[in-house]
């Protein structure tokens, strides 16, 4: 029986057609710590549960707390690509990697070369007008304190979905008909724990779908490769 990367190799090498679908676990080896792990933001402790302070309410009624908050937690500026995305920006030149589907907002697959990148949950390197939706550089709300303020005198808010706000209809259909008509659907990083994100994965016809994450998902059941390697030292090998 051929060893899993093994396998995983011989798909990518036959096809012409992949899709990748990653969450958090693809920039912890850049630096940036996930959510859910034993270190993630889930486990550590503030005034308010990590979700409630990165929803929408939150961002309304107490906006210089969330951007306290946003500044110290999500914005990383000396993390660079890793393996894993510079690897697959290299299958999209080859002709191989037909999109990259994210739930990250780090960049860091632009940053390594991916040009077909869909960002479900949006980018810290964006930003714009609350109130007037005028685009604004990122560096007017990354740096600094307090609340930026647009020359309407509207907030200046990040580009990402926060709780109680819905995706993007577009980069949704994307994703969608992306996935749908994928030969191989290779998923890693991710818990596929966070919905609407993870229910793409059901619209995939294929039969090669690879699941690489440290854990166990509710998904493995369903892939027809499972490794649980990080995803760098798998994707060296691929």
């Amino acid at each position: 029986m051929q060893e899993p990367a093994a396998v995983l190799r011989q798909w990518i090498a036959e096809s012409g057609n992949i899709v990748f679908f990653g969450g958090a676990g693809v920039s912890t080896e850049s630096g940036i710590p996930d959510f859910r792990s034993v270190d993630g933001l889930y486990r550590q402790t503030w005034s308010h549960p990590p979700e409630v302070m990165l929803s929408h309410t939150f961002f309304e009624t107490h906006t210089e707390e969330f951007f306290d908050f946003y500044r110290r937690k999500l914005l990383f500026p000396d993390a660079r690509p890793n393996a894993a995305h510079l690897r697959l920006a290299e299958l999209e030149r080859e002709g191989r990697l037909r999109a990259v589907v994210t739930q990250n907002i780090d960049g860091l697959h632009q940053q390594a070369g991916s040009r077909n990148v869909l960002e479900l949950h949006g980018s810290v390197h964006r930003a714009y007008c609350a109130a007037c939706g005028r685009a604004h550089p990122a560096s007017a709300i990354n740096a600094g304190t307090g609340v930026p303020r647009c020359a309407c005198g509207g907030v200046i808010r990040p580009d990402v979905v926060l709780y109680e706000e819905a995706l993007d209809d577009d980069t949704v259909e994307r994703a969608v008909r992306a996935i749908e008509a994928a030969e191989v659907l290779l998923v890693a990083g991710t818990s596929l724990a966070v919905f609407p994100a993870a229910g793409l994965l059901n619209y995939y016809r294929g039969r090669r779908l690879a699941l690489i994450n440290l854990s166990e998902t509710a998904y493995d059941h369903q892939a027809d490769l499972v490794i649980h390697e990080k995803i760098g030292e798998v994707m060296k090998q691929v």
